[in-house]
């Protein structure tokens, strides 16, 4: 199975809105999204993002995070590190619980870490 069917199939399991696969630099690697993103900028932010804590822990001499989850009031936004090139980003509905929907993830991860 590629790379684009095991997003597609995670992201109607997760219930995710949108789910990409992203590299370091923000390029996307894969995706399943609603046609009217950008998916360039949206990819670029989340690597920023995540990049910015893992600077910010580095600084107080912390271990980076895994993980970061944005919350608005109509959306989530959970960025996840997948291994050393690349991460996974769902976007789920309000009030989802992105612990829970994490271990849904862990397929796709598996096979973002190995690029």
């Amino acid at each position: 199975m590629s790379l684009e069917e095991i997003v597609r199939k995670t992201r109607e399991a997760c219930g995710a809105s949108a789910l990409a696969v992203v590299s370091r630099d923000g390029a996307i690697i894969a995706a399943d999204m609603p046609r009217e993103v950008a998916k360039e900028t949206f990819s670029i932010m989340c690597a920023t993002i995540l990049g910015a804590g893992m600077t910010a822990a580095n600084e107080l001499g912390k271990t980076p995070p895994s993980r970061v989850v944005l919350d608005s009031e109509d959306l989530q936004i959970m960025i996840l590190e997948s291994g050393k090139r690349s991460m996974v980003v769902a976007v789920l509905p309000p009030g989802s619980d992105p612990y829970s929907v994490e271990p849904r993830l862990k397929g796709l991860m598996s096979a973002a870490s190995q690029i």
